[in-house]
C-alpha cells in the first residue's frame, strides 16, 4: 500500500490557494474541473516532492493535498472539512476482502475494480485505489450496495 493524498474541502478556493500556495509554499500540480458534478479538485505538492512526483503516473502522484471546492455552497460541520486519506493498493479486491475478514465495513465497494472506501474506528474516510488499470468488475463486489457513508 502506498500513501497518495489527503482530501480537504474548502469553502473559497482562492482563499484556500492563497494559504496553501502563498503561505505554505505548496505547488499546484493538477486541476480537475467537473461541470457535471459542479466541483473543482486542486492537487498540491511540496517543493521537495516535485521531482519524485514527475516519475509517477499523473493520476497517482504522491504525496499530495487535494483541495475539493464544491461550486454550490454547502454547510459543513467541522467534521466534514477533512475529506479522506487515499492509498494505492496492488489488488483492490484482495485488500477489501482482507479488510472485510478483519471486521471492517466496506462502505463503498470496488464495483468498478478501481475504487473503494472504508472508515477508521474514528470514522475517518479512507479511499483505496487500484494500482495501474482498474480490474474487471467481479462479484461479490460488482453488485454490493454502499453501506453508510464515507
Amino acid at each position: 500500500m502506498r500513501y497518495l493524498h489527503t482530501m480537504l474541502r474548502v469553502r473559497n478556493l482562492d482563499v484556500a490557494l492563497k494559504f496553501y500556495q502563498d503561505a505554505l509554499g505548496l505547488k499546484e500540480v493538477r486541476r480537475i474541473e467537473n461541470d457535471k458534478g459542479r466541483f473543482t479538485l486542486v492537487f498540491l505538492c511540496s517543493s521537495d516532492d516535485l521531482e519524485a512526483l514527475k516519475k509517477q503516473p499523473p493520476t497517482r502522484g504522491a504525496p499530495l493535498v487535494e483541495l475539493t471546492y464544491n461550486w454550490d455552497e454547502e454547510t459543513y460541520g467541522e467534521d466534514r472539512f477533512f475529506g479522506h486519506l487515499a492509498y494505492e493498493v496492488d489488488d483492490i479486491y484482495a485488500t477489501c476482502e482482507k479488510l472485510q475478514k478483519a471486521g471492517v465495513t466496506i462502505n463503498r465497494p470496488p464495483r468498478d475494480g478501481n475504487m473503494a472506501f472504508v472508515r477508521s474506528p474514528d470514522l475517518h474516510s479512507i479511499e483505496l485505489l487500484q494500482k495501474g488499470e482498474p480490474k474487471p468488475p467481479q462479484e461479490p463486489w460488482a453488485s454490493m450496495p454502499n453501506t453508510g457513508h464515507w
